[in-house]
């Protein structure tokens, strides 16, 4: 015996330390995907009162220039400095000229003064440079200071926009430059426009790097701050250069590692991390051993943690000047999906530790936390059993109204009642985040499926589809065995009322006792239930052979449960219906015929294990109770309350309950159910009178 005690300890001893190193395990990686940065404490707006005591500077830095000045000094030096480079193709001018030519000796019509004026003029335009009009047309609209002509790979002296022509203008030029002594209607019967086209070519490469230059030429910075200079004071109103410091004192902090430590910030974290994280292993190691059994539990629930911390740093990151962006970020699946497989007590533990590690990325760190432990309560408080696929759809409902009225609630405080059009749209702007995050949630639906393909769990989603006596094992067991099928929809109801009697699980209960009697399939004329006036058993004459084939439906259930796929949770509810019972009827009977003789009790004795669970336990009593119910002679109030109690007292004595987590008084809350079910199934009615003739 000292033995066995020392295995099952060193056994704890392992299951502990892994559980150890799966905690420090999530808690490095969370720690790697914190921002390697300091932390401004304080929350500012312009034009709102500096709500905390007078800032002072604690290191010397300069004051970064709005967006709007950056812009505006880029335009400016755009317009001032930047040219656009175009390449000269001087072939065009000669392909042109010699089309003319050609056209003019061999056409009689064109005199001879009017052809050496048109070519001269291609010349003087093509040499100056034509682009094509909607090049000209964005070329003027843009701010810039001109143009550079590269020809033979040389740039040639800057020129005004103006100096060049559009195919137009070059055409306009031509017609209106026209000598005295030449007529401008002639000259429009030339046709001169079918001679220019294009020959320069804007060179991007060239254009692009000075435009380059010129923008990493502007300095992002004006002004300095001295060290120890004050900058904001209690109950000042921040002006737009107060602002502009406490921004620029911000982005040093968060941003420049010559002005932070980032060994403290490290260690900062990683005592943060792992105090959190072993808070939520102290709640598991007080309130929850149960779950710490099991190392797939703590896996799970670490990986959904991890997870949610690794897609808000991934949403978060380099989302400053949009730091709403993380409320499309759906974490209400988090406690909706620990909730399903575990309790609520836990989800919201789960989901407050998730949260809380997750503050420390985003940067409206209070609104944040507010809102999301909020819709975590709200999400739990509206989806604790998810049997229906619209359960899901109305809550996704409720916690998007929830986001919207608490943010709202939090916008209306932190801005004066939305004075102003600004805030109503940046506030307004947020809403389509959270229809985002509705329609995200949605897919907690198969994200559950998932995780219970992954880890073995079991969903009342997943409960109530195997509970649809349609299934086909199910239905196979209604036709092969149906004795027994009726016996276990009766064995069913009883279970549910009585788990959810004692805060269980009802559909659990439900689901387990419709499948606990499918091993008698296999043999269904040696049970009671399913005999129509002829008994096997009796063709047997064997005590210790009936016995065996009583016992073998436990491990034959089980083995269909097996082919069939069914989850872990339902094959126990199979092994551990009769735990370690003695099949009595015929134990007793083979005592009676063999008084003298020793019995190997093993023989007359199920294979267990004992019940584990409070629905298991419940299933143990209900299907002993609802078998012996069929052989009372009389249905009274006496006879019944007489049988449940013998029969669970019977239980108790022999210790079928000690391994389940049930208390004497949830036994006496489950006998009460047990027996007002039992008296309105077999309720009596009264016998109505012949009518006289």
């Amino acid at each position: 015996m000292k033995f066995k005690f020392q295995i099952k300890d060193k056994e704890q001893v392992r299951r502990t330390a892994i559980v150890l190193a799966l905690f420090v395990l999530a808690a490095v990686v969370v720690v790697n995907i914190f921002p390697n940065h300091g932390a401004f404490k304080y929350t500012f707006d312009s034009g709102k009162p500096w709500q905390y005591e007078t800032l002072t500077a604690p290191f010397e830095f300069r004051i970064n220039k709005t967006q709007k000045e950056l812009e505006q000094e880029t335009k400016d030096l755009l317009s001032r400095e930047l040219y656009v480079y175009y390449d000269m193709d001087t072939a065009v001018l000669n392909r042109q000229l010699e089309v003319f030519v050609s056209d003019a000796s061999s056409s009689t019509s064109i005199a001879e003064l009017y052809t050496k004026y048109i070519s001269s003029k291609l010349k003087e335009v093509y040499a100056k440079g034509i682009v094509s009009k909607n090049e000209y047309d964005a070329l003027t609209s843009s701010s810039v200071a001109g143009v550079k002509i590269k020809e033979n790979e040389t740039a040639g002296k800057p020129k005004k926009v103006s100096d060049i022509y559009s195919t137009m203008e070059a055409y306009e030029e031509i017609m209106n430059d026209m000598p005295g002594n030449l007529n401008k209607s002639i000259l429009s019967e030339y046709n001169v426009n079918k001679y220019l086209v294009p020959n320069l070519r804007r060179n991007e490469k060239d254009t692009k790097n000075q435009e380059a230059e010129l923008r990493n030429s502007i300095s992002t910075t004006r002004g300095l701050v001295q060290s120890g200079e004050k900058i904001a004071e209690q109950g000042m109103v921040i002006d737009e250069e107060t602002y502009n410091k406490l921004v620029s004192l911000k982005m040093n902090i968060e941003g420049d590692e010559d002005n932070i430590n980032s060994t403290y910030i490290n260690i900062g974290q990683t005592v943060i991390v792992f105090t959190v994280l072993f808070t939520f292993f102290f709640y598991l190691t007080l309130f929850r051993q149960k779950f710490l059994k099991k190392i797939k539990n703590v896996a799970f629930m670490l990986s959904m943690i991890v997870m949610f911390c690794i897609v808000t740093a991934l949403v978060a990151t380099g989302n400053m000047d949009n730091s709403h962006i993380v409320y499309m970020i759906p974490y209400a699946i988090l406690p909706i999906t620990i909730t399903s497989f575990f309790d609520t007590r836990t989800a919201l533990f789960v989901h407050i530790t998730t949260v809380t590690l997750c503050t420390f990325i985003v940067h409206d760190k209070f609104e944040f936390l507010f809102l999301q432990v909020m819709t975590g309560m709200i999400s739990i408080c509206t989806l604790k059993n998810l049997y229906q696929r619209s359960q899901l759809f109305k809550s996704a409902c409720v916690i998007v109204l929830v986001y919207c009225m608490l943010y709202f609630g939090i916008a209306m405080i932190q801005d004066s009642a939305l004075q102003g059009t600004e805030e109503l749209q940046k506030s307004a702007s947020v809403l389509p985040l959270f229809a985002v995050n509705g329609v995200l949630m949605l897919f907690a639906y198969p994200f559950i499926y998932i995780a219970e393909k992954l880890f073995g769990y079991i969903s009342d989603v997943t409960l109530v589809e195997l509970a649809n006596t349609n299934n086909p094992l199910l239905r196979q067991f209604s036709e092969v065995a149906p004795g027994s099928f009726q016996h276990s929809l009766q064995v069913s109801n009883l279970a549910a009322e009585a788990a959810a009697s004692i805060e269980g699980n009802p559909m659990l209960a439900r689901t387990g006792a419709l499948y606990h009697d499918i091993g008698k399939i296999s043999n269904p004329v040696f049970f009671t239930e399913n005999q129509t006036g002829v008994n096997p058993h009796d063709a047997i004459n064997d005590e210790e052979r009936s016995a065996q084939i009583i016992i073998r439906h436990v491990t034959d259930g089980l083995q269909l449960a097996k082919k069939h796929g069914l989850p872990e949770q339902i094959q126990e509810f199979i092994m551990t219906h009769h735990g370690r019972n003695v099949a009595k009827y015929f134990y007793t009977t083979y005592k009676n015929r063999y008084p003298d003789k020793e019995i190997d009790v093993d023989k007359f004795t199920y294979p267990g294990p004992l019940p584990h669970s409070k629905e298991m336990a419940v299933l143990m009593i209900c299907d002993a109770v609802e078998a012996a119910s069929r052989s009372l002679k009389e249905y009274t109030d006496a006879s019944i309350n007489d049988l449940v109690e013998r029969i669970v007292d019977s239980q108790i004595k022999e210790g079928a309950f000690k391994d389940a987590p049930i208390t004497f008084q949830n036994i006496e809350t489950v006998k009460s159910v047990i027996k007002e079910k039992l008296k309105n199934m077999y309720h009596t009615r009264i016998s109505y009178p012949e009518e006289k003739r």
